[in-house]
């Protein structure tokens, strides 16, 4: 599967690059915890993407790229997700959101694929997990925005909802949501019922596998997206789900550097409110920024889930040979 992914990048013009998976630059995202090291008196980081690396090549002019690379993510272990993980990460000079969403389709049919030829030259796909492999139609995957999966799924406006109205759906669904000294936001809800509500109902079920894009995220919920050209409500991120399992995560890139940095210093205040360490951002990345990023779209897509697929399993310890509690 690696050698489908590197080979289809390759066909399409796309080079192979590193990046540094300790930095003392990070992507600020409030949702998401980086191992921290103290080096001297500068704090580094294990990179949970290696988005800002890669975006300072494309500033200076590497044109399109992707990369194979190891990404670490605190506080994230389970039956999806370990502390270490591989991710395919790539991003396209000249493109758009839309140009992606092709391309994430054409890569993910070729790397399960590949990874379901190999199954069946070893004899493995005869077994039970045979009936958990995909089977997608050869229509193109389905795309669905933000919006129309919660009007699907529980009948709300998420634009207009308010937190009030939000908090009766999740009462109205029997959920709980967890209790905090801190203020409730929107996104926590929206965030909540999305995991525990929309996402299962995504990408079809084992049954009927169907793979769906999501799209037109909530500008606030898009951290280093452009806003939609027409449409300032939404922003231009996309995922895709096959059987409620989150593939990837895309953008139409941010190429503002002002604007990145109101971001990060909106994403810090997020963390300051939920008793978290403030970051401090990625200002290599800022200069970078400054000097001019291209137009361009990225996608960062987890390698183990695809290969999850491709043996049928929903386990993710089960593709991986050291395991979080085997490390």
């Amino acid at each position: 599967m690696l050698r489908a992914v590197r080979a289809f990048f390759d066909a399409r013009g796309y080079l192979e690059v590193e990046t540094p998976c300790l930095s003392r630059d990070i992507v600020i995202d409030a949702w998401l915890e980086p191992f921290e090291l103290q080096i001297g008196r500068d704090r580094w980081f294990l990179q949970t993407s290696p988005e800002a690396g890669m975006k300072r090549l494309l500033a200076a002019g590497s044109g399109s790229i992707y990369q194979l690379s190891r990404v670490f993510r605190k506080n994230e272990v389970g039956s999806r997700h370990n502390h270490e993980f591989t991710m395919i990460e790539w991003y396209g000079v000249g493109t758009n959101w839309t140009d992606q969403l092709k391309l994430t389709e054409d890569l993910t049919r070729a790397a399960v694929d590949a990874g379901m030829q190999a199954l069946d030259s070893l004899g493995k796909h005869s077994g039970p997990s045979a009936s958990n492999s995909p089977c997608w139609p050869n229509k193109p995957f389905a795309v669905t925005t933000y919006a129309e999966a919660f009007r699907r799924t529980l009948g709300i406006d998420v634009h207009a909802a308010s937190i009030d109205e939000l908090s009766n759906v999740i009462t109205q669904q029997g959920l709980l949501f967890p209790e905090s000294d801190q203020p409730v936001r929107k996104d926590d809800l929206l965030n909540f019922l999305l995991g525990m509500i929309v996402e299962p109902t995504l990408g079809g079920s084992s049954e009927n596998e169907a793979p769906e894009f999501l799209c037109d995220y909530p500008p606030t919920q898009a951290a280093l997206a452009a806003l939609s050209e027409t449409e300032p409500k939404v922003a231009r991120r996309f995922e895709l789900y096959v059987r409620g399992l989150e593939l990837c995560n895309g953008y139409q890139e941010l190429t503002d550097a002002a604007e990145l940095q109101r971001r990060d210093d909106a994403q810090n205040g997020t963390r300051e409110d939920e008793a978290k360490a403030t970051l401090p951002g990625a200002p290599r990345l800022n200069a970078a920024m400054k000097s001019g990023l291209p137009q361009c779209s990225g996608v960062a897509m987890g390698f183990d889930r695809l290969v999850m697929l491709a043996l049928g399993t929903s386990d993710i310890r089960k593709v991986l040979p050291f395991p979080g509690e085997l490390a």
